[in-house]
């Protein structure tokens, strides 16, 4: 079966669900041209998730894929926070902030029972996970419904593991891919390899669709990934700089400089790898800090650091998440970049 026809799109494009760029609006633009368009619920409450649902079932031109990660919440380590804290603290003097009015806490919530009830008023067409699954039975409520199932798998290892828990297709996120590393089964960064390394052996080892993603950023690339055995693609560092997105002032900025032609891997950010633009933060951190606390607390302390910054027109403490290929960045508007990337011209 081709991937248009697992995700009923006309094209085998899909948006990369990119949390804190980007909401409805960008989906709703890349469904309109034929691919598939992709809401990022990670970081929603309930209602704010119910909102997103609403109106990608009511106004969506195609099929839409709605995405979640699947990390166990850690257990609050008030030791390793602190030594966190103390870290950063030479920052928040220079700023002028208090971290006493820093509250522990926060972050990214995983897929749940309570996420299915609320999906299951609009049973979306395509959802898609991060870091693993979520347990079985919530997995095989949502193919009940018909809903097809993709995840992300960083090794062959990963991506076996997912085919035999029943997903429709994998998608292999080779370490160009900005944001965060999808992987579940290890946590050790030198397991992590390129995308024209890892999409043939991933195709080779299951039975289901390959999507590639990490480092495609135009035709050319789409066409390489599909020699290599691709049914398709999934593309999200170049819908940074479109209209639709919700790409922050300064997070522009970088990606339209020489600065996006640096990136790495840190875990300052949010306590994960994750690749972005290297900035303040992580050049005097270091990218990898020991001192991190476990994924997504790191994020609490570093966020009013972020804040104030951005507040003064400074990605110094900004997680400026970007893929190793940030080339095929355009200002214009979503359905315009599908039409480059495919070769079609949009009709005037």
């Amino acid at each position: 079966m081709s991937l248009q026809n697992l995700l009923g799109t006309r094209l085998p494009i899909i948006q990369a669900p990119m949390a804190g760029v980007q909401d409805s609006r960008l989906a709703l633009a890349v469904c309109g041209a034929g691919a598939l368009g992709s809401v990022p619920a990670a970081m929603l409450g309930a209602d704010a998730l119910r909102a997103e649902l609403q109106i990608m079932s009511e106004q969506s031109a195609g099929p839409w894929n709605v995405n979640f990660f699947c990390h166990t919440p850690p257990e609050p380590d008030a030791e390793r926070e602190e030594r966190w804290r103390e870290a950063l603290a030479p920052w928040y003097r220079e700023m002028g902030l208090d971290l006493a009015d820093v509250r522990a806490g926060g972050g990214r919530r995983p897929f749940d029972a309570q996420v299915l009830e609320i999906l299951r008023e609009f049973k979306p067409p395509v959802i898609s996970f991060h870091f693993g699954l979520p347990d079985a039975e919530l997995v095989a409520e949502l193919k009940r419904w018909g809903t097809v199932v993709l995840s992300s798998a960083t090794t062959v290892a990963e991506a076996r593991w997912l085919e035999s828990r029943g997903v429709d297709a994998v998608i292999a996120q080779g370490l160009e891919a900005g944001g965060h590393r999808g992987m579940f089964l290890s946590e050790d960064v030198t397991t992590q390899v390129g995308t024209l390394a890892l999409l043939p052996q991933v195709v080779a080892a299951v039975g289901v669709p390959v999507i590639a993603a990490g480092g495609i950023a135009d035709a050319a690339g789409i066409s390489a990934a599909m020699a290599l055995g691709a049914s398709g693609v999934q593309i999200g560092t170049a819908f940074l700089l479109c209209p639709e997105a919700t790409t922050s002032q300064v997070h522009r900025a970088a990606l339209a400089s020489e600065a996006a032609a640096h990136t790495t891997l840190t875990n300052v950010f949010s306590g994960r790898p994750a690749r972005g633009i290297v900035n303040r933060v992580i050049r005097e951190l270091g990218p990898m800090s020991p001192l991190a606390p476990e994924f997504p607390l790191a994020g609490t302390a570093i966020t009013p650091l972020r804040k104030a910054a951005e507040s003064q027109g400074s990605g110094d403490f900004s997680p400026l998440w970007s893929g190793q290929n940030a080339s095929g960045c355009r200002a214009i508007p979503a359905a315009d970049l599908v039409g480059q990337l495919t070769g079609i011209a949009r009709p005037e």
